[in-house]
């Protein structure tokens, strides 16, 4: 297949994760305007981060004043599954991956380019790549933009309820897998209880809102991984 035949392919792979990453983000737009930020700081946080969960995590330090060790702790936990996508998609990454490259698709992983990219039959090449990531990441600081700008004119009502995209999105994210996997089920119960626990009781009303991130996040993944370890091949194939 030609080159431009790869990245065209590309283009038209990444036009519905575009689409979905333009509404979305929207809504991290207005919640960014909401917390007092600029619409121009708002994109350059879109620009350079690219990810949602992050972003809102990193937003709300932000606007709560954190320390700089928090917002690095929890943007290195919350981040760290691009991590590992990227090193596993390099198995499938073909020669004109460059380490320049390899970088450049390392920092514009996300979950669904990641999923898209790993379908793909065969090695994947640098053009392919090009075109499935440009959309997206168009989209997701387009719609910040324009979330951020509308958020400085929307009223106070509506602006709270597009707000809620951002938490809908991980909501429809989460329930699928949790109604199939009694472990996913389990970790993210365990994640919500613990958030509204250091919320409400005034035991813990000394942690911030990102070291609260934190905590829930490690205890809920830490206990599932005990409880629900991973089955190997080996494993599998002794049980049956």
């Amino acid at each position: 297949m030609q080159k431009n035949s790869l990245f065209l392919k590309g283009l038209k792979d990444g036009i519905p994760i575009a689409l979905g990453y333009l509404s979305v983000s929207f809504g991290f737009g207005i919640l960014a305007a909401a917390g007092g930020l600029s619409a121009l700081t708002a994109t350059v946080i879109s620009l350079v981060n690219v990810t949602s969960a992050g972003q809102l995590a990193g937003l709300n330090i932000i606007i709560a004043a954190g320390p700089l060790i928090e917002m690095i702790l929890s943007e290195f936990i919350i981040n760290i599954r691009y991590a590992l996508m990227s090193i596993t998609l390099t198995q499938k990454l073909d020669d004109t991956f460059t380490t320049p490259r390899r970088m450049l698709c390392a920092f514009s992983m996300t979950d669904e380019i990641f999923a898209v990219a790993s379908a793909q039959k065969g090695r994947i090449t640098a053009k392919y790549f090009y075109g499935l990531m440009l959309l997206p990441i168009l989209g997701w600081v387009l719609g910040t933009f324009l979330g951020a700008t509308a958020g400085n004119i929307l009223p106070e009502s509506l602006k709270n309820a597009m707000g809620l995209m951002l938490y809908a999105m991980f909501i429809a994210i989460v329930l699928p897998p949790a109604t199939k996997s009694r472990a996913v089920a389990i970790c993210v119960s365990l994640c919500a209880l613990l958030s509204i626990a250091l919320r409400f009781i005034p035991l813990f009303s000394f942690i911030s809102p990102g070291f609260s991130v934190i905590i829930c996040a490690v205890i809920a993944s830490v206990f599932t991984a005990w409880r629900f370890p991973i089955q190997t091949d080996k494993e599998e194939a002794h049980n049956v």
